[in-house]
């Protein structure tokens, strides 16, 4: 027994040896390099009580990356954050957790409810516009029920995944630059209520540009800025708490695209050494976007300061990567930046994947909205102007998206005014014979004179609510108040949802009014085609030479708006969306 008992005691004798020298080596291991399979018997988290983040007590730099799961097919998802972590990157913002921990990534969760991020409505739902006095962004009641019931549903997945119970997430944003907002002093106040509540125990962050800072600042809460261009911004966190760890968590790698205004770009040595100057602060850095994507659909955002400008399909944001996933110069100048910071060297970068050209796609067959709105939509009448979110469909929730079709009957000509209240861009039509637009720069149109009761037509589209600024409460969408006919507002409208979802587009593969396109096709029409792939399809971009305005369907996905005033030319088709085969094309 005495011998036994001998054993024993050297055997944890070594194990107690064994774990001093795993102390001792930790103590001189650079945690920025540790990913979260990697650790166990977790307490401390990421903690942020003198000038640089600890994590379980060891100094720890964010090296973060900006991608949104809703803006990148699923089937890249892992694609995509192996090329983050290979350009040197240790944490992701945005919310793919267990693929991220698989990975080998941190996750700082941005919940929001508002995430900004140039999407439609900054990520919340237009049902809450049904409410005339809905008041976003604020403790109206109306909004926070709205917000309790999304937190609900949400922290009751996303808690066990916090870094104290094994998951990935090592930080929670309360909101989302809400000093640039600023409507309401008690708001940011309950949403960090809200997630205590819910049981969040890591690290709360804010997040704000340099002039929303002292009024997006919440007490208790580690405030970060956003910025492009000059590190000396970082001073101005100072001004609201001191001796903190400093970090960039929005480090703009590019920015988004309107339409009808230029393409933008951040030249590569610039942005890197911009970023390098960041680093010798000392401060912690979050590429946004490490990857942009696709505003597929019509999830494109707008903004509206002196005018209202919708964005265009694309997310490429002369990102790191592009918006198919391609490197660019930007990925291999800062996997060299990154690699001197971290100090030893990074896994090699998975290969691109193959696009492929697939030549002119002939859309041989046409069919117009006319013919076939009568037996694909059953249409609301209401003696007054309905705007889209209040019309009674979807189950009481309303329209979110596409295009609103307004018809009333009148009996002459003459001047159609629509007192702004046309949102966002209607095309105008009497009987099937188009004669203009409306929108927020043209209010008024002529209307020919004719013989008897004519229809009058107003196809309205929802180019996209805004995201960013003041105007978030204002974005109801179709005719939102009275259309004038020399100075007689119109009445009895029937009204058409086109919200153009799945089960839309495939009852039109049903109708029988489908034609050879004749020599001159005018819209409202859609037009159909087929893409034979011969092999494994690839990734590829769909150039519409030639086409007016409107949005592409293949296979019944939505790849998004085109437009011809540009910049944006070409559409990105993902090979997961494509089949060996025959595939169908829809505009």
């Amino acid at each position: 027994m005495w011998g036994c008992g001998g054993r024993r005691r050297r055997r944890l004798g070594a194990l107690l040896l064994l774990l001093l020298l795993g102390g001792l080596l930790l103590r001189r291991f650079n945690w920025s390099s540790l990913v979260p399979l990697q650790l166990w018997g977790r307490t401390l988290g990421l903690q942020a009580e003198d000038s640089e983040f600890r994590l379980e007590g060891m100094p720890f730099r964010i090296l973060g990356g900006s991608m949104h799961y809703f803006r990148v097919p699923k089937e890249y998802w892992r694609d995509r954050m192996v090329k983050m972590k290979t350009c040197g990157l240790n944490t992701l913002t945005t919310a793919f957790l267990t693929l991220a921990a698989e990975v080998g990534l941190w996750v700082i969760l941005r919940p929001g409810p508002y995430i900004c991020s140039e999407w439609e409505l900054g990520g919340l739902p237009s049902w809450l516009l049904q409410d005339p006095e809905m008041q976003l962004r604020t403790t109206y009641k109306g909004f926070t029920e709205a917000v309790d019931a999304y937190f609900d549903h949400l922290m009751a997945r996303v808690v066990p995944l916090q870094y104290k119970k094994g998951g990935p997430i090592i930080a929670v944003q309360v909101e989302n630059e809400y000093g640039s907002y600023a409507k309401d002093p008690q708001y940011l106040t309950y949403i960090k209520t809200a997630l205590l509540d819910r049981g969040i125990v890591e690290l709360l962050m804010t997040s704000d540009n340099r002039d929303g800072l002292s009024a997006g600042y919440v007490e208790g809460v580690l405030a970060t800025l956003n910025f492009q261009k000059d590190s000396s911004f970082l001073d101005y966190l100072d001004t609201v708490q001191q001796n903190k760890p400093k970090m960039v968590m929005e480090y703009w790698t590019g920015w988004f695209d309107s339409w009808g205004g230029p393409h933008n770009i951040f030249d590569a040595d610039d942005m890197v050494n911009s970023v390098a100057e960041v680093l010798k602060t000392g401060a912690s850095i979050n590429l946004y976007m490490f990857h942009g994507g696709t505003n597929f659909g019509f999830m494109n955002g707008a903004l509206d300061s002196d005018e209202y400008k919708p964005d265009v399909t694309s997310y490429d944001y002369d990102a790191v990567l592009t918006e198919a996933g391609d490197y660019t110069s930007k990925f291999f100048k800062l996997r060299q930046l990154f690699t001197k910071i971290i100090g030893q060297p990074l896994p090699l970068p998975p290969m691109i994947t193959g696009k492929a050209s697939y030549g002119a796609v002939l859309l041989p067959q046409y069919v117009s909205l006319w013919e076939v709105l009568p037996s694909i939509v059953e249409p609301v009448k209401s003696e007054f102007p309905v705007n889209m979110e209040n019309l009674p469909v979807n189950d009481g929730n309303g329209q979110a998206y596409g295009y609103t079709l307004y018809e009333t009957v009148i009996s002459g000509g003459g001047q159609l005014h629509s007192r702004d209240n046309v949102r966002d861009r209607a095309q105008v039509f009497v009987n099937t014979v188009f004669v203009g637009f409306l929108d927020y720069n043209t209010v008024e149109l002529s209307i020919p004179e004719g013989q008897g009761f004519r229809q009058l037509r107003l196809l309205v589209e929802n180019c996209g609510r805004v995201n960013y600024g003041l105007m978030l409460n204002e974005q109801r969408k179709g005719l939102i108040g009275e259309v004038f006919l020399n100075k007689t507002p119109l009445r009895n409208f029937k009204i058409y949802s086109l919200e153009m979802k799945p089960g839309f587009m495939e009852s039109l593969r049903g109708v029988t009014a489908w034609s050879t396109i004749p020599d001159y096709a005018v819209g409202p029409a859609f037009f159909r085609g087929n893409l034979q792939v011969q092999y494994l399809p690839q990734d590829t971009f769909l150039k519409l030479e030639g086409w007016e305005k409107g949005v592409v369907f293949v296979n019944g996905e939505n790849l998004g708006r085109y437009w011809k005033i540009g910049p944006q030319e070409t559409l990105y088709l993902p090979a997961t969306w494509l089949q060996p085969g025959n595939n169908e094309g829809s505009l």
